[in-house]
């Protein structure tokens, strides 16, 4: 059995705690449905018996830092505020201190072993946290893509990965913005539990689309969104709902009620892409989902709206 051990501190974001661990639970229920012995074992670790999440929701109960590991273990560490982790104040506070010695002293020997039994995994800016204690050297690493640069200064040497999902390098693996710790915790259980337990368990969670290590952190369906003009947006909408409708510039400008000519400006100074470029990334995301669903290339293309898997193809090409 592996022992999990979720490290809380004060202002631990509670989703970056609930997903994953329900996640794990859920693993272990369907397990032994199947008369299959649980495969983990959930441990909540804090310096202090009590820790105040992000939501002000007071988690009590948690064991003292160990002094030794178990057998087996995976050590999850968590996000926090944003604010306090930007102007550095966390870092500082003596939660974060005990914490970043307790994992220098005793994960970061156990992650050198060979087929070591032990893994470290950060779910958003619980990365930072790792970096701060020396165990992202020369790794590569991902967290929150607001955190990004954070991260580096804290990890000169680590390989930092803009916009997937989680990242895995050998024993740590790390993980962008609070939902990606339930994508994370779902791989982590297809290795040890298999597809089967896994897919129950995304069922359960109503995970509609399981990502991978490939994916990106930001979906291209909420990219070229930050903006506020009615017309562009009610034209994405509809793009975004149909995709597989025939989009001429004319039929995308009367969904916006104006002329063909002013939603390539509106589009270009909104959402600085043209609105053919916009359709074919809705498309292309469109197909990805398809095929990790099951579909084969061609369905897939013709789902989304291309005429061919060959045009769909080269409107890969022509974004990547």
């Amino acid at each position: 059995m592996i022992d999990l051990l979720f490290l809380v501190l004060p202002g631990s974001l509670l989703l970056d705690l609930a997903g994953p661990a329900e996640a794990f639970r859920l693993a272990n229920r369907h397990l032994e449905q199947r008369g299959k012995p649980a495969a983990f074992r959930l441990r909540y670790l804090s310096p202090a018996p009590e820790a105040i999440s992000s939501v002000g929701l007071m988690l009590s109960g948690l064991e003292p830092l160990p002094e030794q590991l178990p057998k087996a273990s995976w050590t999850v560490l968590l996000g926090q505020r944003g604010q306090l982790l930007q102007d550095r104040q966390m870092l500082r506070s003596p939660a974060w201190q005990a914490v970043r010695l307790w994992l220098g002293r005793l994960i970061a020997p156990r992650l050198l072993e060979a087929d070591s039994p032990h893994r470290l995994l950060s779910v958003c800016a619980g990365a930072l946290l790792a970096a701060d204690a020396g165990l992202l050297a020369r790794r590569h690493c991902t967290t929150h893509h607001e955190m990004l640069a954070t991260l580096q200064d804290l990890a000169p040497t680590a390989e930092v990965v803009n916009n997937r999902v989680f990242v895995i390098d050998g024993p740590v693996a790390s993980s962008a913005g609070v939902t990606a710790g339930i994508d994370l915790a779902l791989h982590l259980i297809a290795g040890e539990c298999g597809e089967d337990i896994t897919a129950a368990v995304a069922q359960d969670m109503v995970v509609y689309l399981r990502r991978g290590p490939r994916d990106p952190e930001l979906s291209p369906l909420l990219q070229h969104r930050n903006h506020l003009h009615p017309a562009v947006h009610r034209v994405q909408d509809a793009i975004t709902r149909q995709p597989a409708e025939d989009w001429s510039l004319q039929r995308m400008a009367a969904q916006g009620a104006v002329t063909p000519r002013h939603l390539s400006r509106l589009f270009a100074t909104h959402a600085q892409v043209t609105p053919l470029h916009y359709l074919q990334n809705i498309r292309l995301e469109h197909a990805r989902q398809a095929l990790a669903r099951g579909a084969s290339v061609t369905q897939a293309a013709l789902d989304a709206g291309f005429s061919s898997d060959q045009q769909m193809r080269r409107a890969a090409a022509r974004l990547s």
